[in-house]
């Protein structure tokens, strides 16, 4: 699976987003620099299908298929659309997701995926006091849980604080599993896609490397909150003016 987007823009005049054009596909991790608040959420809906851009194009393996895309990659913590609420524990989130993906969402059946994964000892913290590294692979871990999801889009995972190696860690596993994996932050994290150290697996690819207009990228060997449909942002989305409602994703 390879999403590429084309000189995209939103907004009058690209005042939500300026001309910007990156592209990830499975088994690569990409980082797209976006600053301020609102930008990086806007790349993320439009990289994920879930917002038009006004200028440029958006294509899943060179076809335009908005509906597609969003079946197929998920968007993962992105402030205002899909980020969980801070005061909700993390078994909470995992509850939550566990049954969007059609798994069973009990109290055990949680406590056992969180001690799967290393996270039961803070299973009871609210999911903004985790740390960052660990919201980070316990959101991507619940995101491709969903069928059908082959890509992730990673909003601001440096808004949380941390070392940026260590979610650009978790990213690198994640794409190390087939994944396309697409991390959008700010300038400051720029240098570790550059120097954080490399798998062997990244290692034996790294001659494969492109450079792409606005982002940094790895290939590495071999799915979370999905984005809400933009129909259930309702007042909590600063965004609602910038897009049409879409269909296919739940409230």
């Amino acid at each position: 699976m390879r999403v590429e987007l084309d000189a995209v823009g939103k907004g009058r005049r690209e005042h939500a987003l300026p001309l910007t054009s990156t592209a990830f596909e499975s088994g690569r991790v990409t980082l797209a620099v976006a600053e301020t608040a609102q930008r990086p959420t806007v790349l993320g809906l439009l990289a994920s299908g879930r917002m038009r851009p006004d200028t440029g194009r958006v294509t899943l393996d060179g076809r335009r298929d908005s509906a597609r895309l969003r079946r197929r990659v998920a968007l993962v913590d992105a402030p205002d659309v899909s980020e969980p609420e801070p005061n909700v524990t993390l078994a909470g989130v995992a509850a939550e997701e566990l049954m969007f993906a059609g798994r069973r969402s009990d109290p055990l059946a949680v406590r056992r995926w969180l001690s799967e994964h290393g996270l039961d000892g803070v299973a009871g913290l609210p999911v903004s006091n985790v740390d960052p590294a660990d919201r980070v692979r316990a959101l991507c871990e619940l995101a491709v849980l969903r069928r059908g999801v082959e890509g992730l889009v990673l909003v601001s995972p440096d808004r949380h604080g941390g070392e940026p190696a260590a979610w650009w860690a978790v990213a690198e596993h994640l794409a190390a599993r087939g994944l396309a994996v697409l991390v959008i932050a700010g300038q400051a994290s720029a240098p570790v896609a550059v120097s954080a150290p490399l798998t062997p697996a990244v290692e034996r690819a790294k001659r494969d490397e492109t450079p792409q207009t606005v982002s940094h990228e790895r290939r590495v060997s071999s799915r979370s909150f999905l984005a809400r449909s933009t129909t259930g942002w309702g007042g909590r989305l600063r965004l609602r003016r910038l897009t049409a409602p879409t269909r296919g994703d739940r409230p």
